[in-house]
């Protein structure tokens, strides 16, 4: 199993305690009459319920030697989505579903480089959590996490997307989404999912600092991404993507007028891979990327669309602006690493 990036701890403590004075002698006891109906709870804790209610079903749990994690059910026919490295090497490994049953799943394929693996198990009319697009999150919109942390099945937890188009130092990843909603060991492989109930992610980080067990920052791999993974595995049986050799972050209205830019938004490019196609196209550092051949690109999730349904091979026309004024350029995309 990957470790989280600082080894964590957990207690569990659970007290109960009863009145025996007033409650008795006024002939009811209070916590009787506590009884919590979804008509009583306010509009907030009714959606999480009611998102629960309808995914938790199609969550389930990884389990194979070295460790266990989570899993989502995608489609009726037993696809499910987790973690590269809740799988390993593993070739097959144990499901446990909601309904009780433990079947064999087989791993049909892994992509390490966003630590995604897509599972399949026998079934048919499975339940199934619908899948969201992670390309329109906003910061600050509700996510909600299902999963298995520390072996205790489908446990929820909420809060809010925090951030996109992350990347967290030293793990090789970027472009996830961060969430305050708690994850712990256990949730990788696990969705998380928006207010209506739709996957837009796959658990698998959380990064806290020495010390701390209680406050951590959750990663997940955006569900766009994994997604394309999920076709290509199951229509050719590998996985070939695009490689650009840049990394960014979004230009937005603030900052553009801060730096009294001539754009209000787009995309920087924070560094350029060596000998990238990036690099060997002319594109550099500090760069705003505005369109890609008729496309407007206002944010990474436009950059990334327009990748998902490109080949290595393919020839884009890039405009940049720079401040001597926009320039086009011309990439020839080439094949991402998968290790």
């Amino acid at each position: 199993m990957k470790s989280t990036i600082v080894v964590i701890a957990a207690a569990l403590a659970v007290g109960l305690g009863v009145g025996v004075g007033q409650g008795i002698m006024g002939g009811a006891m209070p916590w009787a009459q506590a009884h919590t109906t979804l008509e009583t709870l306010d509009a907030q804790e009714q959606g999480v319920v009611q998102v629960y209610r309808q995914v938790s079903p199609a969550v389930v749990s990884v389990r194979q030697r070295a460790g266990a994690g989570s899993g989502v059910l995608i489609r009726e026919d037993g696809v499910i989505l987790t973690n590269a490295h809740v799988v390993g090497t593993a070739r097959a490994v144990q499901v446990d579903l909601a309904d009780g049953r433990s079947v064999q799943g087989e791993v049909l394929g892994r992509d390490p480089s966003i630590d995604i693996a897509v599972l399949r198990i026998a079934g048919r009319n499975l339940p199934v959590a619908p899948i969201g697009d992670s390309d329109r999150l906003e910061p600050g919109q509700a996510a909600i996490a299902i999963g298995n942390p520390f072996g205790l099945d489908r446990t929820v937890t909420s809060g809010v997307v925090s951030a996109v188009n992350r990347e967290i130092p030293g793990l090789g990843m970027d472009g996830l989404i961060q969430t305050d909603a708690a994850i712990n060991p256990g949730n990788s492989g696990g969705p998380l999912l928006d207010s209506r109930g739709r996957v837009i992610g796959i658990n698998t980080a959380v990064l806290r600092p020495p010390g701390e067990v209680a406050v951590g920052l959750g990663f997940a791999v955006p569900i766009n991404m994994a997604n394309d993974v999920v076709q290509q595995i199951l229509t050719t049986g590998r996985i070939v993507r695009p490689f650009v050799g840049i990394s960014h972050f979004d230009l937005n209205p603030q900052a553009a007028a801060q730096f009294n830019l001539p754009v209000r938004e787009g995309v920087i490019v924070a560094q350029v891979v060596p000998g990238s196609p990036a690099a060997q196209a002319g594109i550099r550092q500090q760069d705003i990327i505005t369109r890609i051949d008729d496309t407007p690109i206002t944010s990474g999730g436009d950059l990334r669309r327009v990748l998902r349904n490109r080949q290595p091979g393919d020839v884009l026309t890039v405009t940049v602006l720079r401040p001597a004024g926009a320039t086009t350029l011309r990439v020839r995309l080439g094949t991402a690493p998968t290790s």
